[in-house]
């Protein structure tokens, strides 16, 4: 018995989650790197940290790094489809502080600075999670690899949970 059925995990529906993760996970991973070592743009720890202390994350360099391996971790975890639900758990609790703390008081969109982009990543991140990452993925060996209702929740328990130690520290 093939261990996915036909149906959504066809060919199609395989490489649409591959493209899928490789886009949002490798974005995220660099947003990560962006934080922790200044590339691609990016202000490295040291401003970052400023930063989030300016947020009132403190320790600001412990919480840019705490966010920075976050976003990195996450990534390239969604990316490769390893580990999924922790990796979109990682990825959904930054993005849940994003939105506490720097958009969600200026509405949806992102033109405005809105809370747009981190729903969108947290939604990715979420269906990944409740879809599983498919059989091109390193997860395709493991029970969570199938993705289903359990996943999706410890995904989004355990991003919410961390968002809401970070955010009450």
């Amino acid at each position: 018995m093939a261990r996915y059925p036909a149906g959504p995990w066809s060919a199609a529906g395989d490489w649409g989650l591959l493209l899928l993760r490789l886009t949002f996970g490798l974005l995220m991973a660099a947003h990560g790197a962006q934080k922790l070592f200044g590339v691609f743009g990016g202000q490295g720890l040291t401003a970052t940290g400023q930063g989030f202390e300016a947020l009132g994350y403190r320790p600001g360099r412990v919480f840019a790094v705490i966010g920075g391996l976050s976003e990195g971790l996450g990534g390239l975890g969604l990316a490769l489809g390893f580990l999924t639900p922790l990796a979109a758990a990682a990825l959904i609790g930054v993005m849940i502080n994003a939105m506490a703390t720097v958009t969600g008081a200026n509405g949806l969109w992102e033109a405005q600075g809105g809370v747009e982009y981190s729903v969108g990543i947290t939604v990715v991140a979420l269906a990944v999670a409740a879809l599983g990452p498919g059989r091109l993925a390193v997860d395709r060996f493991f029970p969570w690899g199938r993705g289903g209702w359990l996943s999706a929740a410890v995904a989004l328990g355990l991003g919410g949970i961390g968002a809401a130690i970070t955010l009450s520290l």
